[in-house]
């Protein structure tokens, strides 16, 4: 879950003031509400050091936003190490010893130059953040599991965080911001969105079957019904859709 889609700016302001409303001055919520600023062309969102030692050392970077006409994919989403990974055997912390639950996380996953305790504060650090963020706004951590600004939410969560269950089961079958085909039926509400935020249902002939808002519409929080066999849904500047 590396891809990063470029958020709206409102959508940020409003994860970075809940995350601010808890008081921490560390971790991930620091990192959001100093990137609070950002405009809709920032590249992706403030990392913290232990993210950005380990991108640093695998070497990766931020994909661009599918291409238009692409299929974004849907829901929580995984991402892999682009290169060499340690054997599990060799996944063993400096000083003490992993936990069961944390070798599972770190499987597959740490790079053969990286430390594998810099990968599991990633992975704590997203676990942190999503709960930081559903004590105040639900919502809000829902749509940031969705848009992807969560980094590697669903293996953090499974391994690290069960907890936090309910916030990446609510996940499951949301869209982001992008182009999909074949969106499943059913209703979808935003949890937050700019004044810009529209959207586009197709058909396989490319005729409409549904868009919005309707003219006059205000506010932040939209709601679309995507009808059965609808081949495309586009989504732009409203961040994140939840299943309603």
């Amino acid at each position: 879950m590396r891809t990063h889609l470029r958020r709206p700016a409102a959508a940020t302001l409003l994860l970075a003031a809940v995350l601010t409303a808890t008081g921490c001055s560390s971790g991930g919520g620091s990192d959001a509400a100093r990137g609070a600023g950002a405009t809709p062309s920032a590249s992706a969102p403030a990392l913290s050091d232990a993210e950005r030692v380990a991108r640093e050392q695998e070497g990766a970077t931020t994909p661009p936003p599918p291409a238009p006409g692409a299929s974004a994919p849907a829901g929580p989403r995984a991402s892999a190490p682009a290169g060499p990974v340690r054997p599990d055997a060799s996944l063993t912390p400096a000083t003490g010893s992993f936990t069961p639950r944390e070798k599972e996380y770190l499987s597959g996953r740490v790079p053969r130059s990286v430390d594998p305790a810099a990968v599991l504060d990633v992975g704590k650090e997203s676990c942190q953040r999503i709960e930081r963020t559903a004590r105040h706004d639900r919502d809000a951590a829902v749509a940031a599991v969705i848009a992807g600004d969560v980094r590697d939410a669903a293996d953090a969560v499974t391994h690290l965080c069960p907890e936090q269950r309910p916030v990446l089961d609510a996940a499951k079958g949301g869209y982001p911001d992008g182009t999909h085909a074949s969106p499943a039926a059913g209703r979808y509400r935003t949890a937050a969105a700019r004044p810009g935020c529209t959207w586009q249902v197709t058909d396989a002939q490319g005729g409409e079957l549904a868009a919005g808002p309707a003219p006059g519409a205000s506010g932040e929080r939209h709601t679309l019904t995507v009808p059965a066999g609808a081949a495309r849904f586009t989504s732009t500047g409203c961040y994140a859709w939840l299943r309603a």
